[in-house]
C-alpha cells in the first residue's frame, strides 16, 4: 500500500487533455510490469488514480498516458519533469502475450484504449516473425483525439497492417470515418487462428467483441481490458466489482468468454 517514488523525466501532450509521461524509480524500482497491467500513481496531497502502463522507459522506468478528467488526473498531467509521484503495483492480470506462434493478432482500439494495447502492438512489432498477420484498427473521436499517430508508420514498415478511422473528420482528414468495428472488412487472417485485443469505451467494447466472434474468433481468444472505480488495486475495497469479478485483481484484462455475459447485463 505504500508508493514508491518515481520521478516525471519527460512529459509530452499527446493531445488536447492528454499527456504521456516518463518515470523514472528514485529508489528501489517496482516488479516489471506486464502489458496490460496497471499501476496506482498518486498525486501527493491531491489523490490517488489507477492508470495502465502505455510502454517502458529505460531500464527499470514506466510510460503513462493520462487524460485530465478531474482533479489527481489533472495533477498528474502537469506534474512537470522533475515532479516526484508516488507508484504502486504492478496490479491485475495482463494481456495473453505471448500469442501462440503462427496465430494472427488483431488489435481493435478506442480513443484512450490504444494505451494500454500500445505494449501489444510493440511486442508484435519485435516479434513480428512470429506471428503470420497483425492489425491494428485504431478509432478515435476526432482526428486530433488519436493517440501516437507518429508511430503508426513505423508500425506499418515492420509489417503491421494499420487502419485508422475517426467519428468526424476535420478540415483535411483524408481517411475513413465512422466507428471503430467497421474497418473489420479489412481483416484478412484465419479467424479461428486469431487471437484479439480489445480496449476502448464499454460499448465498443461490446460490439467489437461481438463482431469478432461472429466473424469466427473463438471468445476465449477475446481478450478485453475492463473498467471500473479501482481504489484499492488489491481487491479489498469492492469499488472495482463486475458481478463475481474484483477487476483489479481478476482483471483488468478478462476473456470475452468470461466478461461478455457480465457487460451484457445491465444491472452489473
Amino acid at each position: 500500500m505504500t508508493p514508491a517514488r518515481y520521478r516525471v523525466v519527460d512529459r509530452s501532450w499527446d493531445t488536447a487533455d492528454t499527456v504521456t509521461v516518463a518515470l523514472e524509480p528514485v529508489d528501489e524500482p517496482l516488479p516489471v510490469f506486464r502489458p496490460g497491467q496497471f499501476a496506482m500513481l498518486y498525486a501527493f496531497g491531491v489523490g490517488e488514480v489507477p492508470i495502465s502502463v502505455s510502454g517502458r522507459y529505460g531500464a527499470g522506468g514506466l510510460l503513462h498516458t493520462i487524460r485530465a478528467v478531474g482533479a489527481t488526473t489533472r495533477a498528474l498531467c502537469h506534474a512537470e519533469p522533475g515532479h516526484v509521484l508516488g507508484v504502486r503495483g504492478p496490479f491485475g492480470h495482463g494481456w495473453d502475450l505471448p500469442a501462440p506462434a503462427g496465430a494472427d493478432l488483431v488489435v481493435v482500439a478506442g480513443g484512450l484504449g490504444l494505451a494500454p494495447l500500445r505494449p501489444v502492438v510493440r511486442h508484435a512489432v519485435a516479434c513480428r516473425d512470429r506471428y503470420r498477420g497483425v492489425a491494428v484498427l485504431i478509432g478515435g473521436r476526432t482526428p486530433q483525439d488519436l493517440l501516437y499517430p507518429g508511430e503508426y508508420e513505423s508500425w506499418r514498415s515492420a509489417g503491421v497492417d494499420v487502419f485508422v478511422t475517426v467519428d468526424r473528420a476535420a478540415a483535411g482528414w483524408t481517411g475513413h470515418v465512422g466507428v471503430v468495428t467497421a474497418l473489420f472488412d479489412h481483416l484478412r487472417g484465419r479467424p479461428a487462428e486469431t487471437s484479439a485485443y480489445v480496449c476502448g469505451p464499454e460499448i465498443m467494447m461490446r460490439f467489437a467483441a461481438r463482431g469478432l466472434t461472429d466473424r469466427g474468433v473463438p471468445a476465449d481468444r477475446v481478450w478485453l481490458s475492463l473498467e471500473r472505480n479501482m481504489h484499492c488495486g488489491l481487491g479489498h475495497c469492492g469499488h472495482c466489482q463486475l458481478g463475481p469479478l474484483l477487476l483489479c485483481r481478476d482483471g483488468p484484462v478478462a476473456r470475452f468468454d468470461a466478461a461478455g455475459p457480465l457487460l451484457m447485463t445491465k444491472e452489473l
